[in-house]
Formats: C-alpha cells, sequence, structure tokens
C-alpha cells in the first residue's frame, strides 16, 4: 500500500510501485515508473521518460528527466534511467538523454548531494558520491565508488575511472584514470586513493602494484602509449592492473597531466 498525499499532482498513467510515498505538491508526468519503497518529497518534478528504480529518496525541488540542454535535442522521447537505493539530495537536475532510443543512466547506492546537476547521456555506475554543486556535463562516463567532492566541473565526454577521487573545485575535459586522487589547477595526479582501495579490502601489495603502474604513466619519460606497455612488462597482472591498462588505452580525449 502506497502512501500518495492527494495534493500531489499526478497523471493517472504513470505507473507507481507498493510501499511509495509522495508528499505534497510533487508533480509526476505519465511516462513516468516509479519503483517499490520509493519516496518522493515535497515541489518535485519528475518528467515523461523517468524509469526509476526501487528504494529511491528524492528530495525537495529535484527535477527528473529534465529535457536536454543540448542544441542537438528536438523533442524525442529519451529517458532517464536510474536503478535502485539511491539517495537524491535537493535542487538536484539530472537530464534524459537527447535522442529516441538513448539514455542518461544512474546505478544504484549512489548518494547526489545538494545542487548536482547530471546532463544528458551520462552514464554513472554504482556506488558513487557527488558533493555539493557539482556540474557533469552530458556524454560523461562515471564508473563506480566514484567520489567527487564539492563544486567540481566534469566537462562533456569526460571519464572517470573506478575508485578514483576528485577534490573539490576542480574541472577537468580529459578523462581521471581509475584508484587516484585528482586535485589542483589546472587538475592533475596526486596519488593513489589508498584510503577507499583499503575500505574496498585491496591488499597492499596489490596497492603497490598500482602506485608502481602509475609511476610509469605520470612519471616516466615516455608517452602514454609507451607506459601502458610497460605496465604490461614490468608490473605483476591483476585485476586492478587489468582495469588501468584497458582505461588509459581506451581514452579519446587523453588522460589528466601529472603534478
Amino acid at each position: 500500500m502506497s502512501n500518495i498525499s492527494p495534493k500531489a499532482e499526478i497523471d493517472p498513467k504513470a505507473k507507481i510501485g507498493n510501499n511509495v510515498t509522495i508528499y505534497p505538491f510533487a508533480y509526476i508526468e505519465g511516462d513516468v515508473v516509479i519503483g517499490d519503497g520509493c519516496v518522493i518529497y515535497p515541489y518535485v518534478s519528475i518528467m515523461n521518460g523517468t524509469r526509476l528504480g526501487r528504494d529511491n529518496k528524492v528530495y525537495q525541488n529535484t527535477v527528473l528527466a529534465a529535457e536536454p540542454q543540448d542544441f542537438s535535442y528536438c523533442g524525442d522521447e529519451s529517458e532517464l534511467v536510474i536503478g535502485d537505493g539511491n539517495i537524491i539530495r535537493e535542487n538536484v537536475v539530472i537530464n534524459r538523454a537527447t535522442f529516441k532510443g538513448d539514455k542518461t543512466v544512474i546505478g544504484n547506492r549512489n548518494f547526489i548531494m545538494e545542487g548536482v546537476h547530471i546532463s544528458h547521456d551520462t552514464v554513472i555506475g554504482n556506488g558513487c558520491v557527488f558533493g555539493y554543486g557539482t556540474k557533469i556535463a552530458g556524454n560523461c562516463d562515471i564508473h563506480d565508488c566514484v567520489i567527487f567532492s564539492s563544486g567540481v566541473i566534469a566537462n562533456p565526454g569526460a571519464r572517470v575511472g573506478v575508485a578514483a577521487m576528485v577534490q573539490s573545485g576542480c574541472r577537468f575535459s580529459r578523462d581521471v584514470p581509475p584508484y587516484i586522487v585528482a586535485s589542483g589547477h589546472p587538475i592533475s595526479y596526486g596519488g593513489i586513493n589508498s584510503k577507499i582501495l583499503t575500505n574496498h579490502g585491496v591488499e597492499e601489495r596489490v596497492m603497490e602494484h598500482i602506485a608502481n603502474a602509475y609511476r610509469l604513466v605520470f612519471h616516466g619519460q615516455t608517452s602514454v602509449f609507451d607506459a601502458v606497455m610497460q605496465i604490461k612488462e614490468q608490473v605483476p597482472d591483476g585485476k586492478e592492473i587489468r582495469n588501468i591498462v584497458d582505461f588509459i588505452s581506451n581514452t579519446k580525449l587523453g588522460i589528466i597531466s601529472k603534478m
């Protein structure tokens, strides 16, 4: 049984699951799916194309599936797909995709703080934290367990690898590789993210391998391509090392620089 305020404005075509709480003055359009156990606070706007999973909390003045802020957008029926267990705090705006059949995707168990804007066609993994006022432009790709401190700006198409951290006030147009801390103006490599790696049970021996891999990338006297070849030759193989090699090998924008 859901607890839906009669003061909420909900299109009768919207599909709302069980045990959903919707507070007064929420606005929900017709082409919307809200999964079981969600909580929708007052003054939230959930627009056409939203597919909301289970047990999400969406706080005041947030707008889900806002139309893309993209000059290529021509009114296509695209989607915003959000997984389970996310916390989306006040004044967040998340745009749906630009073209029909495409999606903006938010995974599971993410914490999206006040004032964050996530633009069209961006894909976000699981277990991420986005600090106050973070702005993520269109077509970005943010992998699992990423942390953005407050005021971070990710420019269009940038990728961020698993378990990376971007510190407050940074802006970047190139890719941020996995397992590192990125900081400064201009943004640059600031070492491996040892605290998060420890919290995720990564052994100290493996962290040493990760650090050695990044010494070759950021402090070697070769190109990034040659550094990747050196990692394959010199650093013991493992899941994390393969992630680093694959991420850097697939960059289109290049990666951030060394300090």
